[in-house]
């Protein structure tokens, strides 16, 4: 079954180049009626430009619907602002792909705090502002797709990324919780860890690798993540063609009783704690208490 975005209005945040560029392209020719939010600034966060216009232009010479937003994620009334508009011009916005992000990697020791806040604004609160811009506006229509960018900085860490990881990560959990509250009115919210050569990546990457990871083959992920019959709550790394799935996992863990709750009795059973035979995939934090309450009765 082809999936079509026919009727349907996507925002794409960051949508000037890269991996926004990708899929906003492909959203368009794939029915959507497309906003192209770009600030047009350099990779951490400076500058602008008019690279928003130029992804329109090649969405309309297709014969796509589009319009360009200059807004900043960082300010939540400019994406109100920018939902507004798409709602004036197409009668509502049901996909939502946050995409927007910056880079001021150091090592901790030598990065500024300065930094490592405007790296979680661009990222996590501007996916935030995004998010809450669209969600009445979802929960009206009975159908929303929202879609973060996470990384494997955030799932796995790497160096030199302490702001950029806590952010990414911060997303996924982001995820986890807006996804229960989403359910009822039909609004799915998943996560995506991309594999991509883009200007993010473009001095980190060997070359061959660059070329390898066109951020392309990553649309195929996003797309389906954000699609109507997509699922809710995944945690998806794409790059390359490479397609894998990351979940939060719980071991069984052990119910520690009388003399053995003690520092010293977590040392000593911290292999079995930490045993992953049996772990669990849970959908949300009730679980963790639901599985204490079965081990300390014996289960």
């Amino acid at each position: 079954m082809t999936i079509s975005f026919e009727g349907k209005v996507a925002i794409v945040t960051g949508a000037g180049g890269g991996l926004g560029r990708e899929y906003a392209l492909e959203l368009a020719r794939r029915g959507a009626k497309v906003v192209v939010n770009d600030l047009g600034g350099s990779r951490d966060g400076t500058g602008h430009s008019d690279a928003a216009l130029k992804v329109v232009e090649e969405i309309k010479a297709a014969g796509g619907e589009a319009m360009s937003n200059g807004g900043s994620v960082t300010e939540y009334e400019q994406m109100v602002e920018m939902v507004a508009k798409a709602k004036e011009a197409w009668g509502g916005v049901h996909v939502l792909i946050n995409n927007a992000g910056i880079l001021r990697d150091k090592s901790f020791a030598k990065m500024d705090i300065a930094d490592f806040n405007l790296v979680l604004q661009v990222h996590l609160m501007g996916s935030a502002n995004c998010s809450k811009a669209v969600w009445d506006t979802m929960r009206e229509q009975n159908y929303g797709r929202i879609l973060m960018t996470a990384s494997s900085t955030g799932l796995y860490g790497n160096f030199g990324q302490t702001n950029y990881g806590a952010a990414k990560l911060g997303l996924a959990g982001f995820t986890k919780s807006l996804y229960l509250e989403g359910a009822k009115n039909n609004i799915k919210v998943n996560t995506l860890a991309p594999l991509a050569g883009t200007r993010m990546t473009s001095d980190i990457m060997p070359e061959e690798a660059f070329k390898a990871f066109d951020p392309v083959n990553v649309v195929p992920a996003a797309l389906f993540l954000v699609s109507e019959d997509a699922p809710a709550n995944v945690i998806m790394g794409a790059g390359g063609g490479f397609f894998h799935t990351a979940n939060v996992t719980m071991t069984r863990g052990v119910a520690l009783h009388g003399d053995d709750r003690t520092p010293e009795g977590v040392a000593a059973n911290f292999a079995a704690i930490s045993d992953r035979t049996g772990e669990t995939v849970p959908q949300s934090g009730s679980e963790q208490s639901m599985a204490a309450y079965a081990r300390l009765s014996g289960n």
